[in-house]
């Protein structure tokens, strides 16, 4: 095995050990909530608490990304995220849980990803040839998918049933250990802008995120991405941020079988792995995110008018091919058309519309959920969404994926040749 194929083993396993723990503690964490509330509004307040720092800090992050070593970034903020939730799980072992503490930890968690995730994408270029990124990008998307939506739900929902600190102190031991498989990996100059593009002296903050927004605003095509992401994820996060208590009220689940419900979504996103770089080579983007568009549309649909587990897992099958083909499309094509020392900006300006969407969905959805009942933000995602299919669907087209830089200022012409 080559030096880079080792190095991309060590990423793969990592993100995948992560996406473990994190499985664990999605089923685990809203079982928790709703042990200490039965309000929907607090429920989703903790989603909420964990996407927040995606509005405040997502920018920034992105420009420290640009500045420091990408390796050393995800392997520091793992280690603290495992220190975080082994914390958490030390309150819920001594029963001294509230609200206000879990909002406090999911808030730490978030503020964590918004370095991590971000440190994650743009260190991928760096360990596989530009030729493989769409492959690499689809088997990291499966790892996670796998481990954080199949594996990990109903083993939080079997560890949170014989006790409540349990999946918490499995997912602090996820992170650890996936800190130092980051950690180990060789560095490389290419994994800051500094090493990439030197020069005499450092730009401010300020002016390195303005460069970062601009680029991409610039940028038909990944403009085009995060606005549709972000509206997407708006539904999207105020559809499933009180999903626990759907499961229980609506569909009749236990814990266990909420769990389960949950890894429903790890096998449609096994098959969008195996298919999603080769989809992705005979269609193109613009076709594949388009039907992407009608899936999320018809998602929604279908959890506002059933009440059968077996249908809402069927389209949780569905939806998870669609996330995962989606995301290896869009971060492919993001990783591709980014200069490498701008990618943790143009990644941090995406994050922010993505993330920052579910945090607000998060917020709104809670509020809908307790006004008008636990199936009211489906219905209004499906409103949503169909806007925004509407809007969306003319501007996708496959001239505007087309080139590498869509949307880009020309460059500057040639000088002439003399004669």
């Amino acid at each position: 095995m080559t030096p880079q194929k080792r190095d991309y083993a060590k990423l793969w396993f990592a993100s995948g050990t992560s996406a473990l723990g994190d499985g664990v503690t999605l089923a685990a964490g809203p079982l928790l909530m709703a042990t200490l509330t039965d309000d929907p509004a607090l429920i989703a307040g903790a989603v909420f608490a964990q996407q927040l720092p995606w509005l405040i800090f997502s920018l920034l992050s992105g420009a420290l990304v640009d500045r420091v070593d990408r390796r050393i970034v995800v392997a520091v903020v793992d280690a603290v995220r495992g220190v975080v939730i082994g914390g958490l799980a030390l309150l819920a072992w001594g029963d001294l849980l509230s609200v206000p503490a879990v909002y406090g930890a999911v808030f730490l968690m978030g503020l964590g990803s918004t370095l991590a995730d971000n440190a994650s994408q743009a260190l991928v270029p760096s360990v596989v040839p530009p030729e493989d990124l769409a492959k690499a990008n689809a088997w990291l998307s499966g790892a996670r998918m796998l481990c954080s939506q199949f594996a990990g739900p109903p083993l939080g929902g079997w560890l949170f049933a014989a006790a409540a600190a349990l999946p918490f102190g499995v997912d602090a031991a996820t992170f650890l250990l996936a800190a130092g498989l980051v950690f180990s990996i060789r560095p490389r100059t290419g994994d800051t802008e500094q090493a990439a593009e030197p020069g005499p002296a450092r730009s401010s903050m300020r002016r390195d995120i303005g460069e970062g927004f601009r680029w991409l605003w610039n940028h038909r095509a990944l403009r085009l991405l995060a606005l549709v992401v972000g509206l997407m994820n708006i539904t999207f996060g105020g559809a499933f941020a009180a999903y626990v208590l759907y499961a229980r009220e609506r569909l009749g689940l236990t814990e266990v079988g909420y769990g389960f419900l949950l890894s429903a979504t790890a096998i449609g996103g096994v098959v969008g792995t195996l298919s999603a770089a080769r989809l992705d080579a005979r269609f193109g983007a613009a076709p594949l995110l388009r039907a992407g568009l009608l899936v999320e549309t018809c998602s929604h649909l279908v959890f506002a008018v059933t009440r059968s587990p077996w249908v809402a897992a069927v389209t949780l099958v569905v939806f998870g091919a669609h996330a995962t083909v989606w995301g290896v499309v869009a971060d492919t094509y993001r990783q591709r058309a980014a200069p490498a020392g701008l990618l943790g900006r143009v990644n941090s300006v995406h994050l922010l519309f993505s993330m920052g969407g579910l945090a607000l969905g998060s917020l709104i959805g809670g509020v809908v959920a307790r006004t008008f009942g636990i199936v009211a933000p489906f219905w209004v995602g499906f409103g949503a969404m169909a806007v925004v299919v509407v809007l969306a669907w003319g501007a996708m087209t496959p001239s505007v994926f087309a080139s590498r830089a869509a949307g880009e200022e020309p460059a500057p012409p040639k000088a002439p040749v003399p004669s």
